[in-house]
């Protein structure tokens, strides 16, 4: 692999956790994610399914973790089922993981081959009441394709029809929204290559530079540093294209006297960093552009401020929405007499911020969680406050990832340069 490995334990852990939720007699089967066709014989990069890597920490495709804790036999209580090299794939793909090299890195005691899975699964089967089968329950998720887990849940259903048959996904939701310390060290090394490469960029934006070259030098930085690249599609958007929330075409040239909104970040043993920074091309914000983004920053300093163990994410967006409503009324965006007399079920702030200010973040970009769980200590969201001004083709976005801490929060990229006069500063070397 590419990443340094992360400790076995942790992932003995998560499934000493995810056990203590199962009631008796229970049974759960994760499975890897396909490898995605592309065209003729192609395929896409091959990505883990989160929850597998999770709970075993394998990284690779065709793998089935079984969990049973009251399985008779003990070499039954959890299991790890991996492909098997032979000299076909010795030859086209290279080695795959051994048997020994998957029990050292998961801590799964039981290995065996893939092709074992189906003359185990009848013995599993039949000292379980309660199988749980994992799925994609991402609030946001919009699944158009049958997936591994789909296809394998309609057949274990089709041939055992009489178990009672639950959700998995709930359950790894509740355990994935508190990060372990292991998990917070590969966070921060995603955090610390991001930084590598937005401080490369201090010194490479520049009036005709265009946006897919900023994009190459990221990804360059990413790769050198054992990152296997960005965590999602990086937004390299200048002057009017910083507008647009999710633009990724990333082909303009950037302008003298635009500002190029930056959203990208590294992903470092399946963990996510999401960093936002504006960037003026030419290296010094006018008047307006410098009153533009510090609003954004006075939103995101009290955004921090709020974001601790005890509160709720309705009054934490309320109380974000209250400073940002100051803030546009100070840049005459907003006149204080409208805002008193808004509906408040649509703000009028939101004509200029129209995205939520945080989401979790881990092993997704935006992480699986409850989104109406009391903020605990070890949760990690992204701040990124935005105010975008389409009438003057100007967008500020700043995001950093805060980790909650028992005594308030810790920003996991506050070595990372923010203030507008360190940005020029930076820019002018």
């Amino acid at each position: 692999m590419r990443y340094a490995p992360l400790a076995p334990e942790l992932f003995v852990e998560n499934r000493r956790r995810f056990r203590e939720l199962l009631p008796p007699a229970s049974l759960a089967i994760f499975q890897a994610n396909d490898v995605l066709p592309t065209n003729a014989d192609g395929s896409m990069a091959f990505r883990q399914n989160n929850d597998l890597f999770y709970l075993s920490g394998v990284d690779q495709e065709e793998s089935i973790l079984v969990i049973s804790p009251d399985a008779r036999l003990e070499a039954h209580r959890e299991i790890l089922f991996l492909k098997e090299t032979s000299e076909h794939i010795l030859v086209w793909e290279g080695y795959k993981l051994t048997k020994d090299q998957a029990r050292a890195q998961s801590g799964v005691p039981t290995v065996m081959w893939l092709e074992s899975f189906k003359s185990v699964l009848p013995a599993l089967m039949n000292e379980a009441e309660h199988v749980y089968l994992n799925s994609n329950e991402h609030i946001r998720a919009v699944v158009e394709v049958e997936t591994r887990d789909a296809r394998f849940i309609k057949s274990l259903q089709n041939q055992y029809p009489l178990h009672d048959y639950r959700r998995a996904a709930p359950l790894l939701h509740r355990l994935r929204a508190i990060k372990s310390p292991e998990e917070i060290r590969a966070m921060r090394a995603a955090c610390a290559i991001t930084e590598k490469a937005f401080r490369r960029l201090l010194g490479f934006v520049r009036p005709g530079v265009w946006e897919f070259e900023i994009e190459a030098e990221i990804v360059h930085e990413f790769l050198r540093n054992r990152s296997r690249g960005p965590a999602y599609g990086s937004i390299i958007a200048s002057g009017k294209n910083a507008t647009v929330l999710h633009y990724v075409s990333n082909d303009e040239q950037c302008q003298d006297g635009d500002v190029i909104l930056l959203d990208f970040g590294a992903e470092y043993a399946n963990y996510a960093a999401d960093l936002s920074r504006s960037l003026p091309v030419n290296g010094r914000f006018s008047p307006r552009q410098r009153q533009v983004y510090d609003a954004v920053l006075a939103v995101m300093e009290h955004a921090k401020t709020q974001l601790r163990p005890g509160n709720e994410i309705e009054a934490y967006h309320k109380s974000v929405g209250e400073k940002m409503e100051q803030e546009l009324i100070k840049l005459d965006l907003l006149k204080a007499d409208d805002v008193r007399h808004q509906d408040p079920e649509k703000p009028l702030y939101k004509q200029y911020f129209m995205h939520g200010t945080s989401h979790y973040l881990g092993l997704d970009v935006h992480d699986v969680g409850r989104k109406y769980r009391t903020f605990e200590a070890g949760m990690v969201y992204t701040v990124e406050p935005g105010i975008y001004i389409p009438a003057e083709n100007l967008g500020i976005r700043l995001e950093n990832d805060i980790l909650l801490t028992a005594n308030g929060n810790e920003d996991l990229m506050a070595s990372i340069p923010l203030q507008a006069d360190d940005i020029e500063r930076l820019m002018r070397r």
